[in-house]
């Protein structure tokens, strides 16, 4: 048996290399040594994973919670396969859609992590593909042949006019079918209320099945709620321990009471997930919260707070935290298929922020290769940022073009509901495609929000 330690080490070793886990002394020196080390790891059976924690449950509500999901009863004809028996079972025609969801709650965090560090990239594509998850809210998203896109109109000192701009644009590209989300400028029930409102009264004079999310603490959502705020979604960042979990000023307590509140709403008309959560690599180690784990499997771990709450959608904003964490275009493209590929077998409806700080060894390029690759990947949403740069957090995504180019090239469609408005005013055509028109100003002038605000 392993011990707890040892897992630890060589889950760490076995990861590809990324800067994150070198700088938390982690990461195997050679080569040679990562290889030995995925060759030792492909031997360990699953149940000396469940049998060795890797985080303390005496310490830790992120490790009592993965122990509380785990289902026994399903686990039971899979306990003895070693992690390269899974990877070879998740490979093969054996593994379909229906038999891959009925591992959900057999499978831990740490057991979806250690085989992903088995895998090239073109493994974890071929895996993650197979695997829909569907969720609803007023749009049903993950649906196959389906790729939502999440508007993200942020501004850096909240100006309604500035916002509203940018959701125009955006819908006129097809794009906010996962979620109008604004990261506020500023994290008050007052702002979060005034951009709230906004949205809300653009849904309802455009008659569009969006669903809003203004990205503040979840406290400040439970304010928002309290005063009547027309609350969606409720946001949150999540991570993979107790202690990264306090840096962001939660547990979850915090986040279930969150949850029914938002449910308590019945806002939904399609669905009733009412969750959004981010995550990102890298963000335990920033909090000094990582415990002695590679960076990559406290990212899976994040996965079962996520999925404990039944989101809506959960994105990995796999290159925002930098270069300390994720160096350049590669090791980016590998976090991001990484973290598609264990949320998808976790049972998550994943999307992925494709991005890159202005610091980090990554140019858009690397950001077309991602989108790309995770379109055929299956991933549920991507990010639709005005001119792919945010110009409030900082930093590079991917712009409603690039929705557009993704969409075209893989012959993906808009969620059903979506789609459906965008034909109705003419934004798209019958075959569901961004259509020729001339009267692109006739839903500006519909919205009625730009001169009056």
């Amino acid at each position: 048996m392993i011990g707890c330690e040892d897992l630890r080490a060589l889950l760490a070793k076995a990861s590809p290399a990324r800067s994150g886990d070198f700088l938390a002394e982690l990461a195997a020196q050679t080569q040679e040594e990562r290889v030995r080390a995925q060759r030792r790891l492909a031997e360990v059976t699953l149940d000396e994973i469940l049998a060795a924690p890797i985080v303390p449950p005496e310490d830790d509500e992120v490790s009592r919670l993965i122990l509380d999901q785990h289902d026994r009863e399903a686990f039971r004809p899979i306990a003895g396969w070693s992690v390269g028996e899974l990877r070879e079972w998740l490979l093969s025609d054996a593994a379909t859609d229906a038999g891959i969801a009925a591992l959900k709650w057999a499978l831990t965090p740490e057991m979806v992590a250690a085989v992903s560090k088995l895998m090239r990239n073109q493994d974890l594509i071929a895996v993650a593909r197979k695997r829909r998850v569907v969720t609803g809210f007023r749009t049903t998203i993950g649906l196959a042949g389906r790729l939502s896109v999440r508007i993200q109109p942020n501004h850096p000192t909240d100006d309604p006019k500035g916002v509203a701009a940018s959701i125009l644009d955006g819908l006129q590209f097809g794009c906010g079918d996962a979620v109008i989300g604004i990261n506020p400028a500023t994290d008050s029930p007052d702002a979060m209320i005034r951009l709230l409102e906004l949205i809300e009264t653009l849904r309802l004079k455009l008659g569009c099945p969006v669903q809003s999310c203004v990205l503040a603490h979840v406290t400040t959502a439970l304010s928002a709620i309290e005063r009547g705020a027309p609350v969606d979604l409720v946001f949150q960042s999540i991570a993979g321990s107790e202690a990264a979990n306090r840096s962001f000023g939660i547990s979850l307590a915090m986040l279930a009471e969150a949850h029914q509140a938002a449910l308590g709403l019945n806002r939904g008309t399609v669905g009733r997930n009412v969750m959004y959560f981010e995550t990102g690599q890298g963000s335990a180690l920033s909090a000094d919260a990582h415990h002695g784990v590679d960076q990559q499997t406290m990212e899976a771990r994040a996965y079962a707070v996520a999925r404990a709450f039944d989101p809506l959608l959960v994105n990995t904003v796999v290159g925002f935290i930098g270069p300390e964490y994720l160096y350049d275009g590669k090791e980016i493209t590998r976090a991001g298929l990484e973290d598609h590929f264990c949320g998808k077998l976790l049972g998550l409806p994943m999307g992925v922020d494709v991005c890159y700080t202005n610091h980090a060894e990554a140019d858009q390029d690397d950001m077309d290769n991602l989108l790309t690759l995770l379109g055929v990947a299956g991933v549920n949403f991507v990010m639709g940022v005005p001119g792919s740069d945010d110009i409030m957090l900082n930093y590079q995504s991917t712009s409603y073009h690039d929705a557009a180019y993704v969409r075209d090239v893989l012959s993906l469609r808009a969620a059903p509901e979506f789609e459906a408005w965008l034909s109705g005013e003419g934004i798209f055509d019958a075959a569901g495609r961004l259509a020729a028109r001339d009267d692109a100003g006739a839903l500006i002038a519909r919205a009625g929000l730009l001169a009056a605000a």
